[in-house]
């Protein structure tokens, strides 16, 4: 008796040992079961841009790298030409937008919810003017650039663009009149700049990389004779939200500036990163075409540091807004800008 017994109960032992050896090894179901996470769902958000170039590598650097993907974002970016960029995110269309402070203002004019700048990304006027290869002025002072522009055709961007403002902020700064001394070609879409000098519609472009690198590949021009770039700290492609998203969901406007807070510092400090990037945004693009746009930003200081928006950059971009006479209403630093985001 005692022996038939222990030989149940040690059956009953043996099969909770046999049990409990199945529940713990690492193979088993039992252990996927208890051990496995549902993965994090990424929050979708899309960004607006007006044109693709290499002054946003910043914002393509988050994207490729994984900084966005590592805050729980999935960011995508779309271009909206025809000065739509702004207008996306005005109308639900868009999260947020890349584009300049000056974009922003006209934007904003009687709008109830207004975009603010919570990051900066170009931090120079990412602007230069180039001539038809052969032509070119003397030189570079007021008095040969007035000469050189005068009853000349340009091929300046859309209408309240910034490229378009800056020329004409030049203009008038030179002493022309935009509308009588010089022709505006105001194309919607800045990539067409390339084509259309090509094609013998205009005698003066004005753009930004890629379009100079194959403006110059293509022989239809030499190295940019201006340069709005001396103009110094000027915010010409901040990140911008509606102020309700501001409001109603900071943490993720808290997110979006920590991966870009990252990538621009990895855009200042690691250049073999920066042409992997550009390499992979703009694959037409040659070697030696990567290499000389990234050596013009560089030596220019396009990006900014740390994503800090200046009240200088900001009074620089709307002085020049002003005096086109395009905008005429007053503004505020704090009506345009919050920077809590990267203060933080």
């Amino acid at each position: 008796m005692k022996n038939k017994w222990s030989h149940s109960a040690g059956r009953k032992i043996l099969a909770v040992v046999v049990g409990l050896a199945a529940v713990l090894l690492p193979g088993c179901s039992a252990s996927t079961s208890t051990q496995s996470t549902q993965p994090t769902e990424m929050k979708e958000l899309v960004i607006a841009e007006p044109v693709h170039l290499i002054g946003y590598l910043p914002l393509y650097t988050a994207q490729h790298e994984g900084y966005f993907e590592d805050q729980g974002l999935n960011v995508k970016v779309i271009q909206a030409t025809g000065g739509t960029h702004v207008t996306a995110v005005v109308s639900g269309d868009a999260w947020g937008v890349i584009g300049g402070i000056d974009s922003i203002a006209l934007g904003n004019k009687n709008n109830s919810d207004p975009v603010m700048a919570v990051c900066n990304c170009v931090n120079r006027a990412n602007v230069y003017l180039f001539a038809k290869k052969g032509t070119a002025p003397k030189s570079s002072s007021d008095a040969d650039l007035k000469e050189f522009l005068k009853d000349k055709t340009i091929v300046a961007g859309r209408h309240g663009g910034s490229p378009n403002l800056l020329t004409r902020y030049l203009l008038i700064n030179l002493g022309l009149d935009p509308e009588k001394d010089v022709r505006l070609m105001e194309n919607a879409d800045a990539s067409t700049v390339v084509a259309m000098l090509q094609n013998g519609n205009g005698d003066i472009g004005n753009g930004a990389e890629p379009q100079i690198c194959e403006g110059i590949s293509e022989n239809i021009w030499e190295e940019p004779f201006y340069k709005f770039t001396d103009l110094g700290d000027f915010s010409y492609s901040v990140i911008s939200v509606k102020k309700s998203t501001i409001d109603n969901d900071p943490e993720t406007v808290q997110k979006f500036v920590n991966a870009m807070k990252k990538a621009l510092k990895t855009v200042q400090d690691d250049r073999e990163t920066a042409k992997k990037v550009l390499k992979e945004e703009f694959p037409t693009l040659s070697d030696e075409e990567i290499k000389a746009s990234l050596d013009r930003a560089y030596e220019d200081n396009l990006w900014s540091p740390d994503g800090s928006i200046s009240e200088q950059a900001v009074t620089n971009d709307m002085n020049m807004l002003i005096k086109t006479g395009i905008y005429t209403d007053s503004y505020s630093y704090n009506e345009l800008v919050d920077m809590q985001f990267v203060e933080k």
